[in-house]
């Protein structure tokens, strides 16, 4: 299921624009623009959430067109992606551009469609955190957004708060500093092996209590070590036809059915990926 989040995606490439927007139908809501001056109008129109640009176009560059729509009240609340040659980046553009990210051309789809899909997930948590109810704290189902899509948004956000996660009769607490995970309880468990437990979890609910504090410091990896060694178990675990250390509890023995995006983009990883240059 997509989010909420308006995404305005401008390349004057028509092959990239039509690649990318195929991409990222499944996570936002996706306009195209095939010009930087098309997109100004659209974005006036109907202003976006997140520009993800191509630098070098002709006539207005992206940065210029980044620079344009945060001058004006009417679109300056935005992120923006900017994508552009790797010695563009280096030498053109620097961390006092208005662009929030950069992705290097050439890339491979995937990995510009996991990047981007990032900064969707995180804005669409924002959106979230605004809309709370009274006692400030953000509900939602893993099947719109799954562990490891949240673990990473909090990250980027830099988000100090306490997740709960609910999946049947498990449960399991984690707590952020600034993005970071400090801590962890899943029955027994705590720290790192607590995290491991539910990273596969798509089925369940969580809450954000941006409250939520703790004194313990229990995990031992950051929240990007986390991820990626919760997964590399997970994948040993499933290569060995066994449990290993991120099986879930008895309660949960089945593996709940995986969202439509989680599902898009296994999707992907399975057809062969495509290398988009400008």
């Amino acid at each position: 299921m997509a989010n909420d989040v308006k995404l305005l995606l401008v390349d004057d490439n028509p092959m990239v624009l039509g690649m990318l927007q195929k991409a990222l139908a499944p996570f936002a809501q996706v306009v195209s623009a095939g010009d930087a001056a098309d997109a100004l109008l659209k974005a006036v129109d109907d202003p976006p959430e997140l520009v993800v640009c191509d630098y070098r176009m002709p006539g207005m560059d992206g940065r210029q067109l980044v620079e344009k729509l945060k001058s004006r009240p009417a679109t300056a609340n935005f992120s923006a992606i900017l994508m552009a040659s790797r010695a563009d980046i280096d030498e053109r553009l620097s961390p006092q551009d208005a662009a929030d990210d950069y992705l290097a051309k050439p890339f491979f789809l995937k990995e510009a469609t996991r990047r981007i899909k990032r900064t969707v997930d995180r804005i669409a948590l924002e959106k979230m955190a605004k809309t709370a109810p009274s006692d400030g704290v953000v509900r939602g189902n893993l099947s719109q957004m799954n562990v490891i899509d949240l673990m990473q948004s909090l990250e980027m956000g830099r988000k100090s708060c306490q997740l709960s996660l609910n999946n049947g009769a498990d449960k399991c607490e984690v707590f952020f500093v600034e993005g970071q995970v400090k801590h962890a309880t899943y029955g027994s468990l705590v720290g790192d092996q607590a995290v491991f437990k539910v990273l596969r979890w798509t089925g369940g609910n969580f809450e954000l209590n941006f409250e939520g504090k703790t004194d313990q410091e229990t995990a031992q990896l950051n929240t990007q070590g986390l991820l990626m060694e919760g997964l590399r178990l997970l994948d040993e675990s499933q290569r060995d036809g066994g449990a290993g250390p991120v099986e879930e509890s008895a309660s949960s023995s089945t593996a709940p059915a995986p969202s439509p995006a989680a599902s898009g983009e296994r999707g992907r990883e399975e057809e062969e990926d495509v290398l988009l240059d400008s």
